[in-house]
């Protein structure tokens, strides 16, 4: 074979591999652009009824008003929020499947526990959704008016009092494990496979404590289901002014608010990432969006992804500390 018939083939499938390059590129940028044309799903890793789960609902809604497509969600519980996290980490990278979460789900828990299906790096931030802090509520009959003689009983007589959350390793089991230290207290936890059913024992009086959202618990309370004692967050939730902060109830500058946002698969490409989180941004950014959420008492707050990042790497340092302080174990 001649020199110029190998140089000539050479230069062929150069040109093939060119061109392959360059047909892909386009289909990649047609996808990217087209995003999006069919239905989106959210999966929330816990039960329906919980904080996560009416978040869902309501960006869901905004967010399908906004792209003219569906935008469904679909509980997946389950050992702490980690089987619908491994889901979305090893659904198709094309942006159609996101994940609601929170730092436990997304950070905490493969930090702590190498063995799950997947590792933090496999789920990327798209967008902050909200914050906001949680309320301490107990059934409607518990001997309890206040924070306050919760921890004198509870030191009184320690590891009697229970507290239920929507799973080990929770944000929730995480916000008390963070009281208990700060006030000295024993107060055991019991895990459950999400935050609706942790409640529905609260009301009908299983157990002693939960933490829960202000739209979640403030039906309860205004219909006498259960009593609220307390608040997460340092200032007083606008829902419930009459309900104290932990701090006002004894413990100086006590807060652990919970953060819940989006996500999505590493590998989906950044530009369709900074699409779904522009979409997310306006939504949340809409005065209609705010009157909608203002009754329920969640504050929208719209990040970036890179200003989401930068909050997770905040919090992971933090709720990582807690966790392996209270010997935390994903069940």
């Amino acid at each position: 074979m001649s020199v110029a018939s190998v140089a000539g083939r050479r230069l062929v499938a150069a040109l093939g591999m060119i061109v392959a390059g360059v047909l892909a590129a386009g289909s990649t940028a047609h996808a990217q652009s087209a995003w999006p044309n069919r239905t989106i799903r959210i999966v929330v890793p816990f039960a329906p009824g919980g904080a996560s789960d009416i978040l869902g609902r309501l960006i869901a809604k905004e967010l399908s008003e906004r792209v003219k497509q569906p935008v469904i969600v679909e509980n997946k519980p389950g050992a702490g929020g980690t089987i619908g996290a491994d889901l979305v980490a090893k659904s198709p990278p094309d942006g159609y499947t996101l994940l609601l979460a929170d730092v436990s789900v997304v950070m905490t828990f493969p930090s702590l526990y190498p063995n799950l299906p997947y590792a933090a790096k496999d789920l990327i931030p798209v967008a902050n959704i909200a914050t906001f802090g949680l309320i301490l509520i107990a059934p409607a009959n518990t001997r309890f008016n206040s924070l306050t003689e919760v921890i004198a009983a509870e030191k009184a007589t320690p590891g009697k009092l229970n507290m239920a959350s929507p799973g080990s390793g929770s944000s929730n089991h995480l916000t008390l494990e963070r009281f208990n230290a700060a006030a000295g207290t024993k107060i055991v936890h019991i895990p459950y496979k999400g935050a609706g059913p942790a409640v529905n024992d609260v009301v009908g009086g299983q157990v002693d404590f939960t933490l829960a959202s202000g739209s979640a618990s403030k039906p309860l309370i205004d219909t006498g289901k259960v009593k609220a004692l307390a608040v997460t967050s340092l200032k007083r939730n606008p829902l419930l002014p009459q309900v104290p902060t932990v701090a006002e109830a004894g413990v100086p500058d006590y807060e652990s608010t919970l953060w819940f946002g989006l996500l999505t698969g590493a590998a989906v490409p950044r530009p369709i990432v900074e699409k779904i989180s522009a979409d997310v941004g306006k939504v949340l950014s809409s005065p209609v969006t705010r009157e909608r959420w203002q009754p329920i008492g969640i504050e929208p707050r719209p990040t970036t992804p890179a200003g989401f990042d930068q909050l997770l790497a905040e919090e992971i340092r933090v709720f990582t500390d807690i966790a392996r302080g209270a010997n935390i174990r994903a069940e």
